[in-house]
């Protein structure tokens, strides 16, 4: 009798336990890990980070946040990019700077060119002007040259959003395998 209510007890608690982990992935985080280079220098190829599933249930995204979202030509695949173009706002690519209404967006360093030709290649190098409808989003990867983003798609609506991503928990360089290369200066970097 006194086994059969400790196995109880302890299939009981794992059931518990991973409820309540089915619960947390599916409404307050997940992780997901980095397989492209479009987000760097920000973001590397191997990172592994988590996803804040709630702030976007009590506000709006805001500029230069980056978001995980359902990529809208195909919503079984997750993408990741920066918040670049909000609701209402008139955004245009000139010669690979972006415009908000007319004026130059301070990318705050976070923009990176890995090639400097001298040709420009539309919609790349050069877009819009167009006005960006409500409840929609104009998103880019920080890696301007290496991203598949609203230039190419076109607006992220609202309702594809899975979350904000907000800090490295995990990193390893998955070019090389042997030895592995694990780089812990990357461990509980914010995601900015």
């Amino acid at each position: 009798m006194e086994k059969k209510g400790m196995v109880r007890e302890y299939v009981e608690a794992i059931v518990v336990a991973l409820l309540l982990a089915l619960l947390v992935r599916t409404f307050v985080v997940q992780a997901f890990r980095i397989p492209s280079g479009s987000m760097i220098p920000t973001l590397l190829i191997g990172d592994q980070i988590l996803v804040d599933k709630v702030v976007y249930h009590f506000r709006k995204p805001k500029r230069e946040e980056i978001l995980v979202f359902k990529y809208p030509e195909d919503p079984s695949r997750d993408f990741i990019k920066r918040v670049v173009g909000l609701p209402g706002e008139t955004l245009e690519i000139r010669n690979r700077k972006v415009y908000i209404n007319g004026q130059l967006l301070e990318d705050g360093g976070y923009a990176y060119h890995e090639m400097f030709d001298n040709f420009r290649i539309p919609p790349r190098d050069d877009y819009g002007p167009v006005t960006i409808p409500a409840n929609n989003y104009f998103v880019m990867g920080d890696n301007r040259e290496n991203s598949q983003d609203s230039r190419f798609w076109g607006f992220l609506s609202e309702d594809k959003i899975v979350g904000r991503a907000f800090v490295i928990y995990w990193s390893r360089n998955i070019e090389r395998w042997f030895p592995a290369e694990i780089r812990l200066s990357r461990f509980g970097h914010l995601v900015e």
